[in-house]
């Protein structure tokens, strides 16, 4: 049982099933057990749902790609059993090998980027943040910092919250696999 109690969807009061088909509606994707303890307080769901304006904000300039592996870098970084699983999902369903995947430069600098971010956010060389600033302007910087913030926030609410790796991720969790993932820390 995880720590935070997740609502099957049959369940969710109405302004919940409200708040949660508007979501799906403006961004698509599931009812999933991070969504189901979400739920449980409206502003929090709110909140933790804005990662997805953020997303839509980002993959016209990185590319759809780009997100998934910065999204994988930090949640896999972080140790989320919940959001590393989900994005292995989508490069494998992209046709994308997560443990050998062909990146270019700039993915790999935001591969490397939100590996730092994750697990050593006081650590980040002087010279990698100089490359950060010439790759991308400061508004730039401050979405992707903000997207790269929400998915850490993300990662802690499934970690600390005990929530379940959902069904269908399961065989994507690198807990299952032999794989040596070279994305993972």
């Amino acid at each position: 049982m995880s720590f935070l109690p997740i609502t099957p969807r049959d369940d969710l009061r109405p302004h919940a099933r409200a708040a949660l088909d508007r979501e799906l509606e403006l961004h698509g994707g599931e009812y999933s057990n991070l969504r189901g303890a979400l739920l449980g307080n409206l502003a929090s769901f709110r909140a933790y749902e804005q990662w997805f304006s953020l997303r839509d904000e980002i993959a016209p300039w990185i590319g759809e790609r780009a997100v998934t592996l910065f999204a994988y870098a930090i949640s896999d970084a972080a140790g989320s059993r919940v959001l590393a699983p989900y994005f292995r999902k989508i490069l494998v369903d992209a046709g994308d090998d997560p443990v050998s995947p062909q990146v270019t430069e700039a993915e790999q600098l935001l591969i490397d980027w939100g590996r730092l971010i994750a697990s050593a956010p006081h650590g980040i060389p002087a010279e990698f943040s100089a490359q950060i600033e010439a790759t991308f302007g400061a508004e730039r910087r401050l979405t992707l910092l903000a997207f790269a913030g929400l998915t850490v926030a993300l990662a802690v609410v499934t970690i600390v919250g005990g929530i379940p790796t959902d069904d269908s991720l399961i065989e994507y969790d690198r807990a299952y696999s032999d794989a040596d993932d070279p994305l993972a820390i």
